[in-house]
């Protein structure tokens, strides 16, 4: 991973911006990943959810800077830190250094992806219920291949949290030469979706997929919270029908 400097950011950066009542989002910078060439930049979203008055639900952890640590602080104290798949856990063991009392939360394979990185007790996201968080949010594991991935709802502002599963890139935040890419992998917005490759993953697992999506829809959320690209603010479970047609039909 390394950072790309270009217009494909939400700033501000590395700061909270309120989404709903005690629900905030951080768009953090833009990394490159994938093959060795071309290596692709995608932007980043962390989301943190306070439970109680104090407990901070930390999804995706991204950059922390001094400034936003002091930020975190005035929130409340984070208790999970929580990596959603194999992909999204780089910033972590940064976050568990910064907050050794928070508990880490792993999803499927993370640790294969991750080696040396972690190097600290973890929990594994492998179920859907039995987690301190239980009654404010809903833990749904997305179960693939290569990759699995767990998807949350918090209850009280009907917030989706997804990774990967969708992904919603703006044509005029990429680089001119991302953009076909992006429009074939189908990951263009304002129709952004699964990436092409990813469901492959997903290929044999096809059932237990389309009942996690339909889940999903079941939950009717008020908005989707993406880790890459515009996220979705309204009308989300329509959003989630056309995201998933390509299993749904």
């Amino acid at each position: 991973m390394g950072d790309y400097h270009g217009t494909m950011t939400y700033e501000p950066l590395n700061t909270l911006k309120s989404v709903a009542d005690d629900v905030w989002i951080v768009d953090g910078p833009v990394i490159r990943f994938g093959m060795p060439w071309p290596k692709i930049p995608f932007p980043t979203r962390m989301t943190i959810i306070r439970i109680g008055k104090s407990d901070l639900f930390v999804h995706s952890p991204t950059r922390l800077t001094e400034d936003l640590k002091t930020e975190i602080g005035k929130l409340g104290q984070p208790r999970w830190l929580i990596a959603p798949n194999r992909i999204h856990y780089w910033w972590t063991p940064v976050w568990k250094a910064a907050f050794p009392e928070a508990e880490v939360y792993l999803a499927p394979r993370v640790k294969e992806q991750a080696g040396d990185r972690i190097d600290f007790p973890y929990s594994d996201l492998d179920r859907e219920r039995g987690y301190p968080w239980d009654a404010q949010i809903a833990t749904l594991p997305v179960t693939g291949n290569y990759m699995t991935e767990v998807v949350f709802l918090h209850r009280p502002s009907r917030t989706l949290l997804v990774a990967d599963l969708i992904e919603n890139f703006e044509p005029d935040k990429i680089p001119f030469w991302m953009r076909w890419l992006v429009w074939f992998g189908g990951c263009l917005d304002p129709n952004g979706g699964t990436p092409r490759d990813m469901r492959l993953t997903f290929a044999k697992q096809k059932s237990r997929f389309r009942t996690a999506v339909e889940t999903m829809i079941a939950w009717n959320p008020e908005r989707i919270i993406l880790a890459h690209g515009r996220w979705y603010d309204k009308d989300s479970a329509r959003e989630l029908r056309r995201a998933f047609r390509w299993v749904l039909n």
